[in-house]
């Protein structure tokens, strides 16, 4: 009996295929609890994400473009600006001397100067090399009319911006002019002033004086980047609806209204002058108008 109950119980011990599923049950049982309780979320992930043998995409794609060889020169040019090899007044190689360092023919290399000379970098005259730019501000606003004419067409929202960013850059310009105005200042004022009484029948003229008063009062500041954007919002919006800047018997009004803000400046009172810009911006901004959608 001995003998017979040993061999059972070696027997009952020695089954490994049965416990091991025995095993295998119970944990499935208990992976399913927890992922149904929230327990082991990273269970769950696992067990949902498919499995794929496709490495995933690079992101973003890094697509080589082919780049125009004018476009690769004017880069090239531009480094050597920027990097100060070449300064203001500087002439660059000839034609020549760039189409052997570059190894490229003539009309790829006046596409890149031509693109310099757009973006006010160099100046190109006939017969001469062309040399590096001074810098200047204004260009900055010339270079934009076209894409501000684009803006101001189908946005007319950027109109009423504009108007408003004017006032408040150039009523606070005015604070500034009645503090530190010099007679010399004082006296360039009242001499465009009377230039503008004696240009009224001249349309074009008015409104290049009109441009010089307001650029005028923003140089008193002495700030050279508020006094080119002053003139650049001006002749934005003069440029783009001018039948409505030059309005028949008004001039005679913005004559007045510009020797108010001269007398303001010139009493010292900042609020004065203040007050006498903010009365002739509004009244000459309601002249401006969007043109009428098609």
């Amino acid at each position: 009996m001995a003998a017979g109950t040993t061999t059972g119980s070696t027997t009952g011990a020695m089954n490994p295929q049965g416990d091991l599923r025995e095993l295998s049950r119970e944990t499935s049982s208990k992976r399913r609890e927890e992922i149904a309780s929230g327990l082991n979320p990273g269970a769950a992930w696992a067990t949902s994400r498919p499995m794929s043998t496709t490495p995933p995409p690079l992101s973003p794609p890094n697509r080589i473009r082919r780049r125009k060889l004018s476009d690769e020169i004017r880069e090239r040019l531009l480094e050597a600006v920027n990097s100060g090899r070449f300064r203001p007044g500087d002439p660059f190689p000839s034609e020549r001397e760039l189409m052997e360092q570059y190894g490229v023919g003539r009309p790829a290399i006046r596409e890149a100067l031509q693109a310099l000379q757009a973006m006010g970098l160099i100046e190109v005259r006939h017969g001469e090399r062309p040399r590096v730019a001074a810098p200047r501000l204004d260009h900055l606003h010339g270079q934009m009319i076209e894409t501000m004419r684009h803006v101001m067409t189908h946005d007319p929202k950027v109109l009423t911006e504009l108007k408003e960013a004017r006032v408040l850059m150039e009523v606070a310009l005015v604070r500034i002019a009645a503090e530190l105005r010099s007679d010399a200042q004082l006296t360039g004022l009242r001499a465009i002033v009377d230039q503008q009484r004696a240009a009224q029948a001249n349309a074009d003229a008015f409104r290049e004086l009109d441009s010089a008063f307001h650029r005028a009062i923003a140089a008193i500041s002495g700030n050279g980047l508020l006094t080119s954007l002053c003139g650049a919002v001006f002749d934005w919006m003069a440029m783009f609806h001018r039948d409505m800047v030059h309005a028949p018997g008004l001039e005679r009004l913005t004559v007045a209204e510009h020797e108010a803000i001269i007398e303001a400046i010139a009493s010292g009172d900042s609020g004065r002058a203040a007050h006498a810009m903010t009365d002739h911006l509004q009244r000459a901004n309601s002249l401006y108008r969007a043109p009428a959608s098609s």
